[in-house]
């Protein structure tokens, strides 16, 4: 009788341990994000002679052109675009700093490596390091925008629109960046042109030259405008900081983004200027201007950054 309560009892315990093998789950390792070097700032040689000086703050992260305060005529100049362009009214700026290119898948995966950042939609996430982020809509920028901040310990943000066309002009009122001629724009941007018909031969926009691309092409490989800035025509559209307004009636004359005084529904969509590799040179005017839903993705729209810089 004793011998079959011990027996009785030893089942019940191995049971028992049986049992807490098969319930207690063992966690996975959370992997941790990369410990990253303190950041070192440091300069970065103009691509011109007498351009706006250029620095970074942190290793990997964008290079910036430091832009001097100014004032310029914004918006249809020469009397050759839409209502959206008008009317043409003066701004005034504050020194600021914006990114000398438009901001590369490579910049991109650095902060998704960091567990800062998702991944971006499409194929967006591999190919040419150098080749400009895209497939990311608005709000899904703003982790990037925190993260190089809390990186470098200096504010950076989207561009405000007036900024944008201000970097864009660099003291010009010219249709683009290299005058107001068409044609030599294979030369100077990155547009629809043959390269680009090859590769989507259902569009029939395309211009008769050939700059080698048939989508978006690494940053820096059309020369820079007056300020050592690259691709602020043609590439990718870019993303900046307004709320869309469909004209210029009441806008900020100061630099700052125009987020709507409350118009709530204005800021459903936000404003993209520059035009891409799959427009006609025709939209990539220096006074053109876009929008999409914020939460809009594609393959031919990304961003620049921009920061604050000492008064």
């Amino acid at each position: 009788m004793i011998a079959r309560r011990l027996l009785v009892v030893l089942l019940l315990v191995t049971g028992s341990a049986q049992a807490a093998k098969k319930t207690v789950p063992v966690a996975a390792p959370v992997p941790a994000a990369p410990v990253l070097p303190p950041c070192v700032a440091s300069r970065v040689e103009p691509p011109l002679t007498g351009a706006p000086p250029a620095f970074r703050d942190c290793d990997g992260l964008p290079v910036m052109v430091a832009l001097p305060a100014g004032h310029f005529r914004m918006g249809d100049v020469l009397g050759t675009g839409t209502a959206y362009e008008k009317p043409v009214h003066e701004v005034t700026l504050r020194r600021f700093a914006i990114g000398r290119y438009e901001v590369t898948r490579g910049e991109w995966m650095a902060c998704v490596a960091a567990m800062a950042c998702a991944a971006p939609g499409g194929d967006a996430a591999g190919g040419d390091p150098q080749l400009p982020v895209a497939e990311l809509g608005w709000n899904e920028i703003q982790p990037y925008l925190a993260w190089i901040s809390q990186r470098s310990g200096q504010r950076y943000r989207l561009p405000s629109e007036a900024e944008w066309e201000y970097a864009a002009r660099a003291g010009l009122e010219s249709q683009y960046s290299w005058g107001n001629l068409v044609e030599p724009a294979c030369e100077q941007a990155n547009a629809f042109d043959r390269a680009g018909h090859r590769g989507h031969p259902q569009w029939g926009w395309q211009i008769e030259c050939n700059d080698g691309y048939a989508s978006s092409a690494p940053v820096g490989r059309f020369p820079p405008n007056a300020w050592g800035l690259h691709d602020m025509l043609g590439n990718v559209w870019e993303w900046v900081a307004d709320c869309w307004h469909a004209d210029y009636e009441g806008a900020p004359v100061d630099g700052s983004a125009w987020l709507g005084a409350g118009d709530a529904p204005a800021c459903r969509k936000h404003v993209n200027r520059g035009g891409g590799w799959g427009n006609h040179p025709r939209t990539l005017r220096l006074s053109n201007r876009d929008a999409d839903e914020t939460a809009a993705r594609s393959d031919g729209l990304g961003f620049r950054v921009a920061r604050d810089l000492g008064q």
